[in-house]
């Protein structure tokens, strides 16, 4: 992935998940509003690692495209106000923002939505119809069931509980 990084030092011990849900929360709302301001969205963000090796990373996206510029933008709006506002408690981290790339993770009901009629591949914690993994055309989201189109004629609905990874799958 490609994408602009900056780092910030802090000397706390590691967050318990609570902390980690809040801390990731607050950046999401600091993220989509300069976001908003230059016609960007946030697709997702996520903290990653312990220790020295702690990575915040924002996922951004756009109508044609993220470009460097947008990352950069975006990193020093948003490393600002995390700074200032002391948002990510802790030791230091790594900032990086990017795109979330054309084989992007699905992992939020809105990403399902936005992705309808596209080429996904799934991997479920436990089988259905006798399989853990899937590829098909995704049909949207209906009552918390993922529907996919996953050939000729054949639609199943998987669970939002049971899906352990979902991406785009790229055509190449």
């Amino acid at each position: 992935r490609s994408g602009f990084s900056a780092a910030a030092g802090r000397n706390q011990p590691t967050m318990p998940s609570a902390t980690r849900d809040r801390v990731i929360q607050r950046v999401t709302e600091i993220a989509e509003r300069a976001a908003r301001r230059e016609g960007l969205s946030v697709w997702d963000v996520e903290l990653a690692g312990s220790g020295r090796n702690r990575v915040l990373r924002i996922y951004i996206d756009k109508e044609g495209g993220v470009t460097l510029a947008d990352c950069e933008l975006i990193s020093q709006q948003v490393g600002a106000v995390l700074d200032a506002e002391d948002v990510v408690p802790g030791e230091s981290y790594h900032l990086e923002v990017s795109s979330p790339g054309v084989e992007r993770r699905l992992s939020r009901p809105e990403h399902f939505d936005h992705c309808r009629g596209q080429k996904v591949r799934l991997q479920l914690s436990e089988p259905v119809e006798g399989q853990r993994r899937w590829e098909g055309v995704l049909r949207g989201l209906e009552e918390g069931c993922v529907v996919l189109e996953a050939g000729a004629g054949r639609t199943i609905r998987v669970r939002m509980e049971i899906i352990e990874k979902a991406n785009l799958k790229f055509e190449w």
